[in-house]
């Protein structure tokens, strides 16, 4: 019986610890990140990068989940609609005319920190 309990506590103590938002990287780090696939990087380069890389635009940081935490909640399809119709200070597309959906939806997983959501 005590080892089960040990054992429960474990489990809660390391689900407790998996729970928490990550820190935002560092304005240093943030500048350096880019998406894997080089197209999805030259994309993120000349559309993204000078909003959600640089700290103090408004824009929700590149793998800051504190900020993409509750953005994320609206779902996916919002956020694609923000991305393509423009939404606040956010201008329509990114300003990135090549960019197709799919690109859109890489994209803001990237920035989100959810490279393997699906959703």
């Amino acid at each position: 019986m005590t080892r089960a309990l040990g054992l429960v506590a474990a489990g809660l103590v390391l689900a407790a610890c998996g729970a928490k938002t990550p820190p935002p990287p560092t304005p240093e780090q943030a500048l350096a990140l880019r998406p894997a696939n080089a197209r999805l990087s030259a994309l993120y380069e000349t559309s993204c990068h000078a909003c959600h890389a640089v700290a103090g635009t408004g824009a929700p940081g590149v793998h800051d989940r504190a900020a993409w935490d509750p953005r994320w909640k609206q779902g996916e399809a919002v956020l694609l609609d923000h991305v393509i119709q423009g939404y606040k200070a956010m201008p329509a597309t990114g300003q990135c005319a090549t960019c197709t959906p799919d690109d859109f939806k890489a994209l803001i997983r990237f920035m989100a920190g959810r490279e393997d959501s699906a959703t």
